[in-house]
């Protein structure tokens, strides 16, 4: 419409405030819920990518990462006997904190068989662990701590000496490391222990016989690999995702206040135009459509500016801060949209409040 465009670019700086605010507000918006689904990915990222589909827990144990786990002894032997069932993977976890130049890090260790499996999935440089002491070390984590191949580190009171980096194992809360199952005993002070089993199964297992067959081994927990996933993200990533929603919607109360401020303004200072448009007979329902047409073009290109900024401020997070990793979902460009048309149709709410109440006459006396 010529008149919503002429109201819109008649003061340019002032359009161009309004669209920047917007894509600001998108941008932190998408930002935001990328950096949830970096950390989802992140916090789930070894039972992702670790063999089997069945995990088997101490009793009680419903998590991964966020509890300790001690399996009694011969469990394996038991469920391998289960029909169905194809190799029981143990490995050996715990949190450790690494003391490296001085400064306490926090990382998850995990111990496995290399002839079983359930270690580093994919290797940027070097080799798994073969012999006494050797470790495989997060790639990222060792960059931000300026440690090479052959360099020896001290985990918990032992000399280790890194043989190999590890791609996708780290994330802004820990990074794993990789040692054998047998390193990890002796640390630990705990022979033939065993935290987790990772049961692989035959393609027509019955999965639902083959837990309830597991769980009625003694003081077990066996969960699908999808259920001990949501379970890790419930009790990590809801700590945060909460704080992370409210800004989102903060975000999108402020890209609203600053269209609806802009539009509204527009709206005041042609309250006489708008009086004589009624006074020559155009209805209320011609107006609104200028006020929301303006608050449209705003929102929607505000959106549109946000959503390439938002890529760009990702590209540049994660290129500054390998550790946090920011995933877009293809679906995210289009709730930015429809955000912006949200805010178009929350901020015009004002603007039509002006229009519908203004009386022609009060006009032409002012």
């Amino acid at each position: 419409m010529s008149l919503a465009r002429r109201n819109l670019f008649q003061d340019k700086t002032r359009l161009a405030l309004s669209i920047f605010g917007v894509a600001l507000a998108v941008m932190l918006i998408l930002v935001l819920k990328g950096f949830l689904a970096g950390m989802n990915r992140q916090i789930t990222s070894y039972l992702d990518h670790s063999p089997g589909s069945i995990v088997v827990a101490q009793e009680d144990v419903v998590n991964l990462l966020g509890a300790t786990s001690l399996l009694p002894e011969g469990v394996a032997q038991k469920a391998e006997s289960i029909r169905g069932v194809g190799k029981a993977i143990p490995i050996l976890s715990q949190f450790v904190i690494l003391d490296l130049h001085d400064k306490k890090q926090p990382a998850y260790m995990i111990g496995y068989d290399s002839k079983l499996g359930g270690g580093p999935w994919e290797l940027s440089a070097g080799r798994e662990p073969r012999s006494k002491r050797e470790i495989v070390f997060d790639r990222i984590f060792a960059d931000r701590l300026d440690v090479k191949l052959g360099d020896q580190i001290e985990v918990m009171g032992k000399d280790f000496t890194i043989v190999g980096f590890s791609n996708d194992t780290t994330s802004w809360m820990t990074s794993y490391f990789f040692i054998r199952k047998r390193d990890a005993e002796e640390l630990l002070l705990a022979p033939g222990a065993t935290s987790f089993l990772l049961l692989t199964t035959s393609d027509n297992a019955n999965m639902n016989d083959i837990l309830r067959r597991v769980n009625n081994i003694s003081n077990v927990n066996a969960l699908t690999k999808k259920e001990m996933i949501a379970n890790d993200i419930n009790l990590f990533a809801d700590i945060f995702s909460a704080p992370l929603k409210l800004m989102v919607g903060i975000a999108f109360l402020v890209g609203t206040m600053i269209v609806g401020l802009i539009i509204y303004t527009a709206t005041v200072e042609r309250q006489r135009e708008y009086g004589v448009i009624k006074a020559i007979g155009g209805k209320n329902r011609f107006l609104y459509q200028v006020v929301l047409t303006q608050a449209l073009f705003a929102s929607l290109a505000g959106s549109l500016l946000g959503v390439l900024l938002a890529n760009g401020a990702a590209q540049w997070i994660m290129s500054a801060r390998p550790q946090f990793l920011i995933v877009f979902d293809p679906a995210d460009s289009g709730q930015a949209l429809l955000a912006g048309l949200g805010m178009a149709l929350i901020a015009a709410i004002f603007p039509t409040r002006v229009v519908a109440n203004l009386a022609p006459a009060e006009v032409f006396r002012k």
